[in-house]
């Protein structure tokens, strides 16, 4: 279901406008339908052939993702399972301190080799509704005042949806536009439309290496746009939005985390608006790769930031569960629960 499909259903019942943001607003904070300014009944500001779509368009949306399973992690994060209405299950991630990272298709198509969800390659896109429905879903239990776009799959392949998902949370929901963030391999797509839209998210990309035969082979499917000309066309975003990029960094041991590397980082980041994203591996059995030691994590992140490079460790949340991006669909799938 798309978000303009919602806005089609209200409208045939003679809703006008104000009407259909009213009712969108509600879902997206995760109240009734029906609830309006201060308390009024609802016959108040909603027609009566409106109040009377109301239950069944409910059911419906509350159908859209439900959780099959919950997995909290010590750091205080949750990862969920979430059943979609056509049976199909996605995962988002309830992080710290009101943050929330959320699907964009059921399954990827750009294959990276040490990405669980991409193994099984791309099985459908997510419609807009299905998108926000994740975050509605997360705010029926905890504030979400952060959304990453970080989940399953690559918003770019889904652009439309995305940004659809995108215009009506920076809008009606009420997130602040540069804590939307659109995590991308580096579609050239997304340089050209992001940069158009009203509501303009930061911007996350996954870099990797600096060695642009090693990241195809890591990225296997990711647009040919060398390393160079991707941290370019990142530099572009960031001083039309003035949101630093966040450069993503799976750190993969003895592949990555080489002095080749870190001096290919420099060459490409020094003086850039960006910083750094150090992702030290979740491992994931069977795909052949290894987290590197903590100190060698902290001692590369040192270096950099001696060197002006602004580096930060990501942890991936819940890591305790074991819950890596796929991971729980996958364990699922193997349990015959999906």
């Amino acid at each position: 279901m798309r978000i303009e499909h919602i806005r089609q259903i209200l409208h045939e019942q003679g809703a006008k406008t104000g009407h259909t943001e009213r009712v969108l607003r509600a879902w997206l904070q995760a109240r009734p339908l029906e609830a309006g300014p201060r308390h009024q009944p609802a016959e108040n500001f909603l027609p009566l052939q409106v109040r009377r779509t109301l239950p069944e368009l409910s059911r419906q949306l509350q159908g859209l993702a439900r959780i099959q399973a919950e997995h909290p992690g010590q750091d205080g994060s949750a990862r969920l399972l979430l059943k979609l209405a056509d049976g199909q299950s996605v995962e988002s991630v309830l992080l710290p301190r009101d943050g929330l990272c959320i699907s964009t298709q059921l399954g990827c198509a750009v294959g990276c080799t040490f990405c669980m969800t991409g193994q099984a390659g791309l099985l459908r896109q997510l419609g807009s509704a299905e998108i926000v429905a994740q975050v509605v879903l997360a705010r029926t239990r905890r504030p979400v005042k952060r959304v990453v776009f970080m989940g399953m799959g690559e918003p770019a392949h889904n652009l439309d949806n995305v940004l659809e998902a995108i215009h009506l949370l920076g809008t009606a929901g009420g997130i602040g536009h540069k804590n939307l963030v659109f995590s991308s391999v580096g579609d050239p797509r997304i340089f050209e439309r992001l940069p158009r839209e009203t509501v303009k998210p930061a911007l996350a990309l996954s870099l990797h290496s600096t060695q642009p035969g090693r990241r195809r082979e890591l990225l296997p499917r990711a647009p040919l746009l060398s390393p160079e000309e991707l941290v370019e066309q990142g530099e572009t975003y960031a001083r039309q939005t003035g949101y630093p990029i966040q450069y993503q960094w799976t750190l993969l041991a003895g592949v990555n985390d080489t002095e080749a590397e870190l001096e290919g980082i420099v060459r490409l980041l020094k003086g850039k608006y960006a910083m750094l994203n150090f992702i030290p591996y979740n491992a994931n059995e069977g795909l052949g790769y290894h987290r590197p030691a903590g100190e060698a994590v902290a001692e590369l992140t040192r270096r950099l930031n001696r060197q002006g490079i602004l580096t930060r460790i990501r942890n991936s949340a819940g890591q305790d569960v074991e819950g890596g991006c796929g991971q729980l669909r996958a364990r699922a799938l193997a349990q015959g629960l999906c």
